[in-house]
């Protein structure tokens, strides 16, 4: 019997943003599984990288595959970097540096965590969010580009399945607010989840070639 169980953050976890009435995602999810098919909620609002391994102490016996979306509070913690003032743009690439490689290392850690279980694991992006000031979005989108960096190298060297939220959340209304998603959102990223368990080959996908 397949069992997916979201590991992270408020991605999977937001049933306190969705409007009153609507499901939230790991609801969502197991509408979408094949009948006798399980979802269920791992990932806590507000947890960080390191706090993943924490939520795998709660991980069902029966868990068959791993969905892990977390990052986007470790940059939160990060942004007060964007009001800085600096000298020069050596300073600021090499404090964005220093932030990159904090969170690559808390990343591997937790992925170490996450694959000692041996079941089929799935990494996702932090999406875009969507801030109503277009200057503010465009040095979030920039920012977090290191976050997604580490992220992506990690899941392709690892030959980890990436759910792209950039790509799947890609519309105002996919968000609650700046940072969380909707009801809309959280039906899309379900539907990939949903993919993504099944093995589903119908829909193009691309491929990556890491050696």
């Amino acid at each position: 019997m397949t069992h997916v169980v979201l590991l992270g953050d408020s991605i999977f976890d937001n049933g306190a943003y969705v409007r009153r009435g609507e499901p939230d995602v790991v609801t969502q999810v197991q509408a979408k599984l094949p009948g006798g098919a399980k979802a269920s909620l791992c990932a806590v609002d507000g947890a960080v990288t390191a706090g993943v391994e924490r939520q795998l102490a709660r991980l069902p016996s029966d868990a068959t595959h791993l969905v892990v979306s977390v990052g986007g509070n470790d940059a939160l913690r990060s942004s007060g970097l964007l009001r800085e003032q600096a000298r020069s743009v050596a300073e600021v690439i090499a404090k964005f540096a220093a932030v990159q490689d904090e969170f690559a290392r808390n990343y591997r850690a937790m992925l170490d965590a996450v694959l000692e279980r041996r079941l089929p694991t799935a990494v996702c992006t932090i999406y875009d969010a969507r801030f109503p000031d277009p200057q503010e979005q465009r040095l979030v989108v920039t920012a977090l580009s290191i976050f997604n960096d580490v992220i992506t190298r990690e899941a392709f060297a690892r030959r980890l399945h990436l759910i792209d939220l950039r790509l799947i959340c890609n519309e105002p209304d996919d968000y609650a607010n700046p940072i969380e998603p909707s009801a809309k959102g959280g039906e899309k990223i379900a539907g990939v989840i949903a993919q993504v368990a099944a093995g589903n080959t119908i829909f193009p996908r691309s491929q990556v070639y890491a050696r």
